[in-house]
């Protein structure tokens, strides 16, 4: 392993691996329940401007634009903490939300379980 490697993987510098369309993972979670929002992607400019301003800010991979969250909706997503994983490949958003995190209206974007016959709905709080 190169020293480039184990200083990313164990030091104290921030070095994201960013994927080869310039995107890295994020997930965002409830500060107050711990409970999954949302998982989205960024890019450099969007990370940075999480970090530099403390609302979370992502890239649309659909609109390939960058998006800050609730920006229409007023539903922003107030960043508490900002953890990178292990390999920084991936990033955590622990956030206060002010509404729904999903476009869709409900609290979280993962509001339905995969069973044997298909999905069903999952109780807000479950």
């Amino acid at each position: 392993m190169s020293d480039h490697s184990i200083d990313r993987e164990t030091g104290l510098t921030l070095d994201p691996r960013y994927g080869p369309d310039g995107l890295i993972t994020a997930v965002v979670t409830d500060v107050a329940t711990g409970q999954v929002l949302m998982l989205a992607h960024m890019n450099a400019q969007a990370l940075d401007l999480t970090v530099a301003t403390r609302i979370a800010h992502f890239w649309s991979r659909s609109r390939q634009s960058l998006w800050k969250k609730g920006e229409t909706s007023g539903h922003l997503l107030h960043v508490e903490d900002i953890r990178i994983d292990c390999d920084q490949d991936a990033v955590w958003v622990i956030a206060r939300p002010a509404g729904p995190a999903c476009h869709t209206g409900e609290t979280s974007c993962f509001y339905r379980r995969v069973t044997a016959e298909g999905l069903e709905s999952v109780a807000p709080d479950a």
